[in-house]
């Protein structure tokens, strides 16, 4: 107990309901991969033990979209695979968020052919673009903590896709 300071505030905490869920939501992020060229590479390298993602709260990367929150596409994204990062993103859970890491993820690289998307924003909403050909894992640690501060601005009463289009 300092000088001046209350005896009865002693171990409470007082916080907003948004700041507890924004806490927890960007302290315990689920990633669930879609490595699809090189950029997977650089992304299996920030998921081992020098880089450390568990630092961060995301250091399990999970296989199933119904236990992720977080889908980060790597890598070129065909017309054929669109298809099926639209599926997982239908099927994981409220909220998610989406992280193209690679410029070919983000604007469709050096392929710029009838059989190539030009970028997965064009099927998913993307929160995060992490450039690069493939970017380095202290990249994708930079753009995971971005996310972070971006999930830490959300507000419960607010619906997720108010604030991904910025009217909120």
């Amino acid at each position: 107990m300092g000088v001046g300071e209350p005896e009865n505030t002693r171990g409470i905490i007082t916080t907003t309901v948004d700041a507890l869920f924004n806490w927890a939501r960007k302290s315990s992020l689920w990633p669930m991969t879609f490595g699809l060229a090189c950029c997977a590479i650089e992304m299996m390298a920030t998921g081992a033990s020098r880089f450390d993602l568990d630092r961060f709260g995301c250091g399990i990367f999970r296989p199933s979209p119904r236990q992720s929150d977080l889908i980060i596409v790597s890598g070129t994204v065909t017309l054929k695979m669109a298809e099926a990062i639209q599926k997982l993103y239908d099927q994981m859970p409220d909220p998610k968020w989406v992280v193209a890491m690679g410029a070919c993820a983000s604007v469709g690289g050096p392929f710029d052919t009838y059989a190539t998307l030009q970028g997965v924003d064009k099927i998913v909403p993307v929160d995060v673009y992490i450039p690069g050909c493939p970017p380095r894992p202290e990249a994708l640690l930079y753009g995971l903590m971005r996310l972070q501060d971006k999930i830490d601005q959300m507000s419960i009463s607010r619906k997720q896709e108010e604030f991904i289009a910025g009217n909120g």
